[in-house]
């Protein structure tokens, strides 16, 4: 890409040195205004590093209206569209990288959340979708994560190959669908300067909130979808084994009968009769239909955020006890 121009306004500067045919001395000295290096840095910053420094920077959201079945007036896409050339119009950013999405629990892991990224990264390569969990904000950390689905899942769902064969052929596990992007927060300079003048305000008795240790209904409740989500793969892993072993016990009845043909017709040669005709054995043994294996992997992947969901908040929980521990004996 080529550097960044610079633009000098030339009104300050005598007649004579804007003509090129009259010569003119070289210049002692270059008065530079620190205007023009502002916006200097400022240029290169903005223009100058796309192509060095991988990174997506998010200035702006809107929501989707709520709406029901029953709104069939309603388009989504045309909402969106609108919306985006309105930004432009007020001059806000409105180039699209994405989307975002509240759950509770940590639990978004789904094949909605798969076709509607897949979407939105196969059309703009950038494309990030946001997580955002209400309830384990409410618990006294923020909860916001970003995510991207990995190129072999995008190669994956490009081909729609989701049996057992293409998966094991690209090689691809839960851990292999998605990959966190890291977020970092930034803020204007008057956001700190009103964040700083709200901490000096909090009282001392909204910090102790931090240190609540009432949280066992959060932790049952991740356990208990936990559960659900074991039980879901246990009735996929039913419904694979049984595919096995009709699948297996095709192909037993599918020799059996190739080799009675073969026995049938060499009885025939020997006999001096014409063997019988040929006949299209897949036809006759049309293998059954395997089970989608793409769920599997998404309820492996849930299950292994709410694991790991339980982990950070059981550590949580016991920091919070060596805390309320070193200040009940401070305070004593």
């Amino acid at each position: 890409s080529p550097p960044p121009s610079l633009s000098i306004s030339p009104s300050h500067l005598p007649p004579s040195s804007l003509s090129p045919s009259l010569p003119s001395p070289p210049p002692l000295s270059l008065p530079l205004s620190p205007s023009v290096v502002l916006k200097m840095i400022k240029h290169y910053q903005e223009e100058g590093q796309g192509s060095e420094v991988d990174r997506l920077e998010i200035t702006n959201c809107f929501p989707f209206p709520q709406h029901t079945e029953d709104d069939a007036d309603f388009d989504e896409v045309q909402y969106q569209m609108e919306m985006m050339r309105s930004l432009r119009h007020v001059n806000i950013d409105h180039l699209h990288v994405g989307w975002y999405q509240s759950t509770y629990y940590g639990s978004f892991v789904s094949r909605a959340l798969l076709d509607s990224q897949f979407s939105y990264q196969h059309a703009i390569e950038e494309s990030v979708v946001l997580i955002y969990d209400p309830i384990k904000t409410a618990q006294g950390s923020l909860s916001l994560k970003a995510y991207r689905l990995t190129p072999k899942l995008m190669e994956i769902c490009k081909e729609k190959d989701f049996s057992a064969e293409g998966l094991k052929k690209a090689m691809i596990g839960f851990e292999h669908m998605f990959e966190e992007v890291p977020i970092v927060i930034k803020n204007s300079h008057l956001i700190n300067v009103l964040m700083w003048e709200l901490e000096e305000k909090c009282t001392v008795a909204d910090k102790h909130e931090l240190l609540n240790l009432s949280s066992s209904n959060h932790l049952e409740k991740s356990l208990q979808l936990l559960m659900d989500r074991v039980d879901d793969m246990s009735q996929d892993i039913v419904k694979y084994n049984t595919y096995s072993r009709n699948l297996s016990k095709q192909q037993q009845q599918k020799h059996q009968y190739i080799q009675r043909r073969q026995q049938e017709n060499a009885q025939r040669q020997t006999r001096g009769e014409t063997p019988l005709p040929e006949e299209d054995v897949s036809k006759m043994f049309k293998p059954p239909q395997p089970p989608p294996r793409m769920d599997t992997l998404l309820i492996a992947g849930q299950i292994n955020n709410y694991c790991q969901n339980v982990k950070e908040f059981t550590s949580q929980n016991l920091g919070k006890l060596f805390m309320a521990e070193a200040l009940q004996g401070h305070n004593s």
